[in-house]
């Protein structure tokens, strides 16, 4: 794995920095599921942090790293295979508007780093979301929670945790099935964000 992670470093799809503090920084996310989830999806993959180190700490788990960028999901499906993970690790290159409208409801859980801003994120994720899932986004280290429950709550999500540690990080769950009118077109919710 570290393998894998430094190579996506030397292309520039990792922060600047050591690999380690990454992997911790992934391995984080993990502390917001009570057990691993069935099937998770990574928003905005990059070079597979978190959804690589997830899917090392959680082998039953089905995992889709989704990117829009070809360079990026051809390095992801590179690692898979190098990994041996093609049975249960699925590389998407699509937007995530458009892989929300194709898949409904199929995921347990979802994972995001640096992938948008709040509003933009929760729009993307919640149609993924089975009703009982978990968004999990990584948060700037401190300041005012950037998560209005009001807002949440239109696309059936409501804020659940902010997990401290060696990160942030803002756990939402799906708490009923996200509008059939979310997500807007690809570029919609950055354009016009819900909040």
């Amino acid at each position: 794995m570290a393998d894998v992670l430094e190579q996506a470093r030397a292309y520039g799809f990792l922060g600047p920095g050591p690999v380690a503090p990454h992997v911790e920084h992934a391995r984080g996310f993990a502390a917001a599921f009570a057990t691993p989830p069935e099937r998770f999806v990574d928003l905005g993959s990059g070079g597979g942090v978190p959804g690589l180190v997830l899917a090392e700490l959680w082998p039953s788990s089905g995992v889709v790293l989704l990117d829009s960028m070809e360079r990026r999901t051809a390095f992801l499906a590179e690692a898979v295979t190098a990994l041996g993970w093609d049975d249960r690790v699925e590389v998407a290159r699509a937007r995530a508007e458009e892989y929300g409208r194709e898949h409904r409801g199929a995921f347990d859980g979802v994972v995001a780093r640096g992938f948008a801003p709040p509003p933009v994120t929760a729009e993307c994720a919640a149609p993924l979301l089975r009703p009982g899932g978990l968004l999990v986004v990584s948060e700037p280290p401190e300041g005012a929670s950037r998560w209005p429950a009001e807002a949440v709550a239109t696309l059936g999500l409501a804020t659940e945790a902010v997990l401290t540690g060696i990160a942030r990080y803002q756990v939402l769950r799906q708490i009923a099935v996200c509008p059939e009118m979310y997500p807007r077109r690809v570029g919609i919710p950055s354009k016009r964000p819900l909040w």
